[in-house]
């Protein structure tokens, strides 16, 4: 969330490429609604917004026991300014101006946080992902992934051993495509497969969706 249409947009691009599924918004009100009704990884967010400041809408989230990570934006730099962002709620801050690749780690810094692991790369039986580099391998052979598998790839890892619905898969992973074909998610499903030889990591549980893990769990009841 950010009033610049400028910085806006160049961040939004920038996560776009990164790998992120991304909604931006330039005030306050409309990014309260939308932190409201979507269930994001992690917030980018300007303290100065029109209609309602940053702090006060991270206060309204913190109040509601929302508990999506949030990097602070600001062109305020005192110890003050700082202290009132973290203790309002805020799990980072970011002084203006910045480099842009300082922000793209701590975005993901805080999306490892919100699946609850502090390790940069990830490990799933003898699959390797490094999110820096956007690369995997396979029992130390590199996988040549396209960019929306490796996303799929990479959120699957990130919740390896929970079974992932469809409609989460599709939030996160084809957000903003309007016309989305409504078999999307079972072709990407099956050409990871296909990509990852060897032993299945993928599986099915039917009904529910899907689950990364090197041996199969028992189907839900």
């Amino acid at each position: 969330m950010e009033d610049s249409p400028r910085l806006q947009r160049t961040l939004g691009i920038a996560l776009r490429n990164s790998g992120y599924a991304v909604d931006v918004c330039g005030d306050g009100e409309e990014g309260l609604w939308l932190a409201t009704s979507n269930d994001y990884d992690a917030i980018v967010l300007d303290i100065m917004l029109p209609k309602r400041d940053g702090l006060s809408l991270l206060a309204t989230l913190r109040a509601q026991g929302r508990l999506t990570h949030v990097l602070l934006l600001t062109a305020r730099d005192t110890v003050p300014d700082r202290v009132l962002g973290l203790r309002t709620g805020a799990d980072d801050y970011l002084i203006k101006p910045f480099a842009l690749d300082e922000l793209l780690a701590r975005v993901e810094a805080l999306c490892r946080r919100a699946y609850g692991t502090k390790a940069p790369c990830l490990a799933v039986g003898d699959l390797q992902i490094d999110p820096a580099t956007r690369t995997v391998r396979r029992a130390g052979e590199p996988v040549e992934l396209t960019a929306r598998e490796y996303l799929l790839l990479e959120y699957l890892a990130r919740r390896a051993g929970q079974t992932v619905t469809r409609p989460e898969i599709e939030e996160h992973i084809y957000a903003g495509e309007i016309e989305l074909m409504s078999n999307a998610v079972d072709s990407a499903i099956c050409g990871l497969r296909k990509k990852l030889a060897g032993t299945p990591l993928i599986h099915t549980r039917r009904g529910f969706g899907y689950v990364l893990e090197p041996v199969p769990g028992p189907s839900p009841v």
